[in-house]
């Protein structure tokens, strides 16, 4: 008989308004490719995926159905909403722990914020926090609690309840992974809730893991600041594969970087076309990797959108992030992926140190010199782990999370309150958002000018600005 192993994630699309409006959903890649592997080696597994589940009674009532033998949480860490460790979710996780730990299962959780507060998952009742890729580790973890041996305390990247195991080296062969276990994903729920919110239907594909770059605001809980990358072809297969199975009308390359240079592009392109895998797709990258010659390679592949780390139009700001770009390359990025074709859209990022009211307004005028397509804008995070937390460390109360990701809180002593930074974020959305036929730039203006009046008085948090 074999054991039965209950995989989940604890990412509810339920518990966060805002992302429950834009109802974009995807199903959990790092759950589902460590579900495959416990599979592979002769578990019977179950998943238990939150993301569009109604709660965690859902949880618990898949534990009373199956009455698995062991629990393995596991985060989807290419998923940037799970990275931010909201309150919310974190609430949602330990629930999940304590009552998979009631009725006897033994619990091994693997997630950013499991890596940056074990203690609490610990405290929870969890067996183990597997660190960095979960991958290797969960399954000997696994092995480890039906056989007894090898103990855990011998399993590399581990917190233990008494102790701290060796670190693990990071996973870098990723094409000996067994592909994710989508068979075990109720895809035609998801196709359902693009369909109806977008019209049309969406999934993810992961082709590399990490990020070699020094952002010091990032944190790298699990993978570290290296950069591992599946080989060009493996990934156009599984795109085919991932076509035929689902006909997505678009893909989500979930990398933190995605193609780091443009010899593996032109050859993920080739590799495209040779297995018949074109399907439009977004990915993330930097300003200063989109050359001629890489968009070219990701136009002829099939991308439609690339999101670009801008972070601020002030140089300023953007060396003293330790970004290592330009603002004229942020230009030249969008210029070359608007003449092929590929929309070229910013994440932008309020609030950091030293930014004053002249750096904003140099990201103001940067957007609308730049205009992208869209952009995403939040508030300097300090993550555990990163020199900018840190930096602010002495600052942070006993508040280190939002609750959920619309809430914009800055959460040490910023140059502006956390209503300023709402206010300036809604007005970088209208400069995008409002064609430029339509706009009335004149009440635009005015608007920028009545917060500028305001600055002063919302430094440090001192006005509420009303409307908030």
């Amino acid at each position: 008989m074999k054991n039965r192993v209950l995989v989940a994630h604890s990412y509810f699309l339920q518990y966060d308004e805002k992302q429950r409006q834009r109802m974009k959903p995807y199903p959990p890649l790092a759950t589902l490719l460590v579900a495959a592997g416990l599979r592979q080696h002769g578990y019977d597994v179950t998943l238990f995926d939150a993301m569009l589940s109604a709660g965690t009674e859902d949880f618990d009532a898949l534990l009373g159905s199956t009455l698995p033998h062991a629990v393995v949480i596991v985060e989807d860490n290419f998923n940037f909403l799970t990275k931010m460790c909201t309150l919310r979710m974190r609430e949602a996780a330990l629930d999940m722990v304590r009552n998979a730990t009631r009725i006897g299962c033994p619990v091994v959780v693997n997630g950013s914020d499991a890596a940056d507060c074990p203690e609490l998952y610990l405290a929870a009742g969890a067996s183990a926090i597997v660190l960095g890729d979960p991958d290797q580790a969960v399954l000997e973890v696994v092995d480890a609690i039906f056989a007894g041996a090898p103990v855990l305390s011998e399993i590399e990247g581990l917190v233990l309840p008494d102790r701290r195991t060796a670190r693990r080296l990071p996973l870098r062969e990723l094409d000996r992974l067994p592909p994710p276990a989508w068979d075990l994903v109720d895809l035609e729920r998801y196709r359902s809730a693009w369909q109806r919110a977008h019209g049309r239907f969406s999934l993810n594909l992961v082709a590399s893991r990490g990020c070699p770059y020094g952002c010091n605001w990032c944190a790298k809980p699990l993978f570290g600041r290296g950069y591992a990358q599946r080989s060009a072809e493996s990934v156009a297969l599984e795109l085919a594969y991932l076509k035929r199975l689902a006909r997505p009308d678009h893909i989500w390359f979930a990398d933190d970087i995605f193609g780091l240079t443009a010899d593996w592009l032109e050859e993920f392109a080739r590799h495209v076309h040779r297995y018949d895998a074109i399907v439009p797709f977004m990915i993330q990258s930097r300003v200063n990797l989109m050359t001629p010659r890489a968009v070219a390679a990701l136009r002829a592949a099939g991308a439609e959108e690339v999101w670009l780390g801008v972070e601020s139009g002030s140089q300023k700001i953007l060396t003293a992030m330790e970004k290592g770009t330009r603002v004229e390359q942020v230009r030249s990025a969008s210029a070359t992926l608007t003449e092929h074709g590929i929309r070229a859209c910013w994440f932008i990022q309020l609030g950091y140190l030293s930014e004053e009211w002249d750096d904003i307004l140099a990201t103001r005028d940067l957007i609308r010199e730049g205009a992208p397509h869209d952009i995403g804008v939040s508030v300097a995070y300090p993550l555990p782990g990163t020199k900018f937390h840190e930096l602010v460390r002495a600052q942070l109360g006993e508040r280190r999370n939002w609750q959920h990701t619309d809430e914009l809180a800055v959460l040490f002593h910023g140059t502006f309150s956390t209503d300023f930074y709402r206010h300036v974020r809604d007005l970088l959305h209208d400069e995008v958002r409002i064609p430029l036929a339509q706009r009335d730039r004149a009440t635009l203006d005015a608007r920028w000018q009545e917060l500028a009046d305001r600055a002063d008085a919302s430094r440090n948090g001192e006005l509420s600005i009303a409307g908030d």
